[in-house]
């Protein structure tokens, strides 16, 4: 008699049935399929291993912040709380919430976030998202819920805030197509008021990383420096004295 499929047999069952229909969303790099009501499953599209990633959404959640339940990580896949509620992004797009509520809401995400410790440990680190935006924020019953860890890890904070205010930049100028087109821009200028330390003291560094990451078009790319001067332009207008700082 053949043994008895054991949890982890069943979990490989649920996956190949799963991954061999079409995903119900995907991103620049990963597509998502429903598994059950509970779960997901998050695949890359290339070979890799979301172990780093599953122990940093780990040590986050371990914090009490507010991360999708990882249920297994291996190689590309992850399987993933399933989460119910439109980015925040979509939420916008809506109506269901307004821009400076957004902008406030992705300030502080980022302020929780900066307050978690390094997992190395080492003072003057923090987690850093290095993502976080309105289509990685899930606005669920329990509140937003940040998605999409596959950068993070530890840094410095001022370069999570500047990611954050460079990629809404580069869809306030048109670099990166989105609905939100323009307006990304108002919510730009609201995040800047709210954002915490300092937004333009590593750009430089958050253009950088950027024009390193592979999912980036040459167009993309190539706007860049142009993102950077909208930032650092709103940021210029922000009254001295008013940088939000972390609490300690």
């Amino acid at each position: 008699m053949p043994p008895a499929a054991d949890g982890r047999d069943c979990l490989g069952d649920a996956i190949r049935r799963a991954a061999s229909g079409d995903p119900f969303a995907a991103g620049r790099e990963a597509d998502v399929f429903l598994l059950d009501d509970v779960r997901v499953l998050r695949r890359y599209r290339y070979a890799t291993d979301t172990t780093h990633e599953a122990e940093v959404m780990a040590h986050a959640a371990g914090h009490g912040y507010p991360v999708p339940a990882v249920h297994a990580a291996n190689g590309s896949d992850m399987v993933l709380e399933r989460l119910r509620g439109p980015t925040m992004a979509q939420a916008g797009l809506a109506g269901e919430i307004s821009l400076p509520e957004c902008a406030a809401i992705l300030a502080e995400l980022l302020r929780r976030l900066h307050e978690l410790p390094a997992r190395s440990g080492h003072g003057g680190s923090t987690i850093v998202h290095l993502d976080l935006h309105p289509e990685n924020v899930l606005l669920t019953e329990r509140g937003p819920v940040v998605i999409d860890w596959r950068n993070a890890g530890d840094g410095p904070a001022d370069l999570d805030t500047a990611l954050t205010a460079l990629i809404l930049a580069q869809v306030a100028i048109g670099s990166i197509k989105h609905p939100l087109g323009a307006a990304a821009g108002e919510l730009l200028d609201r995040f800047l008021e709210l954002a915490p330390g300092d937004p333009t003291r590593l750009l430089d560094d958050a253009v950088a990383l950027r024009r390193r990451q592979l999912t980036m078009s040459p167009e993309e790319i190539g706007a860049l420096d142009t993102a950077a001067a909208r930032v650092r332009h709103a940021n210029a207008d922000r009254p001295a004295g008013e940088i939000p700082t972390r609490r300690s």
